[in-house]
């Protein structure tokens, strides 16, 4: 069982029987709190869930609207949609972190919220490149590169990612060996 200095992870899934897995699969790592619609999970949102998985067909208030409200609210969380729905363009509007397709595996859904809480020690710089990178990589595999060539979106998506990719290399340029050292060695620290 977790102990109560443990990330918190915030489960959103209407399935009953897959919420309750996905809890049996984390609750030795975390502490798990398990919501089974959209408003459920807004009042169980707070300043401790430091990870949200969110399915995007909720009843009521849909999964998209859940992650808008988390963002609205300025919680410091790392968001995944861990969803059955194919992703589309639409995407890039949404405010998550990463996104996972079911079905899903024990090994995915834990790798998922590990990685979203390293991501969690990062600047916000590096955060955003994070979550532009998850959503060109979900999009890339969703569709030909001829369709996203001739996409805006997608274009401007990844104009905004070489930008933050030239950004941080610049950054990185000015770091010493040891600075260089240090920053990844704490990156590399389970927290």
């Amino acid at each position: 069982m977790a102990s109560p200095h443990q990330p918190t992870v915030l489960i959103v899934e209407d399935e009953v029987d897959l919420a309750e897995l996905y809890a049996a699969w984390l609750q030795d790592a975390y502490q798990v709190r398990i919501a089974t619609t959209g408003e459920e999970a807004l009042e169980l949102v707070d300043s401790t869930v430091d990870v949200a998985l969110v399915d995007r067909r909720l009843p009521g208030m849909p999964g998209d609207a859940v992650v808008a409200e988390f963002r609205r609210r300025n919680y410091a969380i790392q968001i995944a949609m861990v969803s059955a729905v194919e992703p589309a363009f639409d995407i890039m509007e949404l405010g998550f972190d990463d996104y996972l397709q079911k079905p899903v595996t024990r090994e995915d859904i834990n790798s998922l919220v590990e990685m979203l809480l390293n991501r969690s020690t990062y600047d916000r710089e590096s955060q955003e490149l994070f979550q532009l990178l998850s959503k060109r990589a979900v999009l890339e595999a969703q569709f030909s590169e001829a369709t996203l060539d001739n996409h805006d979106e997608y274009q401007r998506l990844d104009a905004r990612i070489t930008d933050l990719e030239g950004r941080l290399d610049s950054a990185t340029d000015e770091l010493t060996d040891d600075d260089f050292t240090a920053l990844f060695r704490r990156l590399d620290t389970p927290q």
